[in-house]
């Protein structure tokens, strides 16, 4: 057996979680591969390495001398290197660093250089190999991911290499020009690494023991969710569950490699496994509450809508005219609404409702503001009458008016909308009658 093991950012904010990290890995000789964040906050109120990183460079671009900001990042790697007792010096890298971001090398290149420089760390605390993940993760000329050309690389590398640390968050162009995934995207460089590895299972390892049924800033201490499947999962993060980034599904998926969610501070607690399939029944009805605020709601009337060839298309051709994501698009026989970020409408608002006219000639367009959608997603709802009768019933219960509903086919999940201003206490509905109910 073989596993990849990433490490977040509060998992190696400081020498005594670097320890913590280290008793883990050599706990299990399996874990053979190990892909590092950069430090993140030691300590309520402190600076994450990245952001350090990130305004570090911003002065270079602004032609201001930066080394007294590079003296404090270099500082917060020596007292990691000190605790630890290693005899490295890291002066040659931050020589070099402090040299390309005065000649301007790219803030993708200043992001990455937290995780690069905590893999060189790590790969001389465990005595395994350090692979600049620059050199075998490629981007296409688009800045997308590009498997066709990282896959096999990668594989070809690592079996080179028994044991072996590979930085999180980048890599880089053809021409060795660093690109960054997305912010936590050192999750993404683990199930790329899992993948081309072809491992058994791929642990994340972060600062909470799995994924929890709800919010735990509006549910006090939410149960657990055991086992979740891809799919589920992939609805829960797009919600904004926030544990797992959630393109580094993907990868592993494609290979069948499970993701095992675990805790650096309570590695005896199981966590969550992530699986693409399982027999095992969710010990509720549903997996997971999960939801994100701020959407705006566009109501489009039209007497004898449905009979008229082309309608909908015409309608969000508006929306993709100004580059304006949809949400969801729920419909009636003369209705048809339209939900989007907030963020994104506002500064559009009169072009699209004047597209929205010109092409389609609506009786009546109402817009409602300040909207959230909340996901109830779950396996388990497929065998269970009344889930969305029960979830009326406690959203009722509650005095909450409910502004949409949305189930797609495969009633894996259930979309509601309701006020921002009711969207704690519908969450708080919800996870009652499902979970409290039941304990």
């Amino acid at each position: 057996m073989k596993k990849v093991v990433k490490f977040g950012g509060s998992s190696l904010a400081s020498a005594e979680q670097f320890k913590k990290v280290g008793a883990i890995i050599r706990a299990d000789k399996t874990r053979v591969f190990v892909v590092p964040s950069a430090p993140g906050k030691r300590f309520s109120g402190d600076i994450k390495v990245t952001d350090m990183l990130y305004d570090c460079y911003a002065s270079a671009e602004a032609g201001e001398d930066i080394g007294e900001k590079i003296e404090a990042i270099k500082a917060r790697y020596n007292e990691i290197i000190t605790g630890l007792g290693l005899k490295l010096s890291l002066d040659e890298e931050f020589a070099t660093i402090k040299k390309n971001f005065e000649s301007k090398a790219g803030s993708d290149y200043a992001a990455s250089r937290g995780e690069y420089l905590n893999g060189i760390v790590m790969a001389n605390y465990l005595g395994y190999d350090f692979i600049d993940a620059a050199t075998v993760i490629e981007f296409d000329d688009h800045g997308n991911f590009n498997p066709d050309k990282t896959y096999p690389k990668l594989s070809k590398v690592l079996a080179k290499h028994p044991k072996a640390v590979i930085p999180g968050f980048y890599g880089a162009y053809k021409d060795g020009k660093v690109k960054t995934f997305s912010r936590g995207g050192s999750d993404v460089t683990g199930s790329i690494v899992a993948a081309a590895a072809g491992v058994d299972v791929y642990e994340n390892w972060t600062d909470v023991s799995g994924f929890l049924v709800a919010d735990p800033r509006i549910i006090h201490k939410p149960v657990g969710i055991e086992t979740i499947t891809y799919k589920e999962l992939r609805e829960l993060s797009y919600m904004g569950a926030s544990v797992l980034h959630e393109d580094a599904i993907f990868p592993v998926r494609q290979q069948g490699i499970p993701i095992n969610i675990k805790n650096t501070n309570a590695p005896e607690d199981a966590g969550t496994m992530i699986v693409e399939n399982t027999c095992i029944r969710p010990e509720y009805t549903i997996t997971g509450i999960a939801g994100k605020k701020d959407f705006v709601a566009i109501n489009i009337e039209k007497d004898m809508m449905n009979s008229e060839v082309g309608f909908c298309r015409k309608v969000l051709q508006v929306f993709e005219d100004e580059g304006i994501c949809i949400e969801h698009m729920p419909s009636g026989i003369d209705t048809m609404t339209v939900f989007v970020h907030q963020s994104e409408f506002l500064a559009k608002e009169q072009s699209v409702l004047k597209g929205i006219r010109k092409a389609v000639h609506p009786d009546v367009i109402d817009l409602e503001s300040d909207l959230s959608l909340i996901a109830v997603v779950g396996r388990g709802m497929r065998q269970t009458r009344g889930t969305a009768g029960r979830i009326f019933s406690a959203l009722a219960h509650a005095h909450i008016n409910v502004k949409m509903i949305d189930q797609g086919s495969s009633e894996l999940n259930i979309i509601i909308g309701v006020r921002n201003t009711e969207y704690n206490q519908a969450i708080k509905a919800i996870y009652n009658i499902f979970v409290e109910a039941q304990l």
